[in-house]
């Protein structure tokens, strides 16, 4: 072979490997674009960089991945459910009982899920992986809370509080479910494959 065929052959090895990375980085963009939306956005405001923000979801989501989330009971479930309509029910008379009450039951739930729960912004950074399109209500619920422990509060925005407290809490009791489901229709399917043997 000639030196110049050599080097043809270089060149275009050379150019399918950058397209190969570069169809890579563009397809991973699009899937964190996607699974995360607006804490997409909220790390491209917090960092440097596109590059930077990237690297802060793709480390969130190998951080979520050491975890060992658990799926809920439907007993767990029903339980938490009947839970969550005794606060509400508490909010008329109640307001601000009610809002400290519903922060407690969403971190309940988050611990019986797996979530860690010690720290606001670990926790925030975590659900995002699996609750992105709803992690802005919580952190609206938290913001207000702090408003409310300094006094600061309306009833309006109590009642704006549990309103986003409950579109997360809402979606971790669905997702525990969802899981649950997910992991019946492995061991049936498990079980299927083992009585064909």
């Amino acid at each position: 072979m000639s030196t110049g065929t050599i080097i043809g052959v270089i060149v275009v090895v050379l150019v399918v490997v950058a397209a190969i990375v570069l169809l890579r980085f563009f397809l991973q963009r699009k899937r964190l674009r996607t699974k995360f939306g607006p804490e997409y956005e909220r790390a491209l405001e917090r960092n440097d960089n596109r590059m930077a923000a990237e690297r802060e979801l793709v480390e969130r989501e190998r951080e979520h991945s050491k975890l060992e989330l658990r799926p809920l009971t439907p007993g767990t479930r029903e339980s938490y459910a009947r839970n969550w309509t005794r606060i509400q029910e508490q909010f008329v008379d109640a307001p601000t009982t009610a809002v400290t009450q519903a922060d407690r039951l969403v971190t309940d739930l988050m611990a019986e899920r797996g979530y860690p729960t010690e720290g606001y912004e670990r926790q925030a950074s975590l659900l995002s992986v699996e609750h992105a399109q709803t992690l802005d209500h919580y952190r609206e619920a938290h913001t207000i809370s702090e408003r409310q422990d300094r006094g600061e509060a309306s009833t309006e925005d109590l009642r704006t509080a549990m309103v986003h407290y409950r579109t997360l809490f809402e979606d971790l009791l669905k997702t525990g479910a969802d899981d649950r489901h997910a992991d019946d229709r492995h061991a049936d399917r498990r079980d299927r494959t083992e009585g064909a043997r």
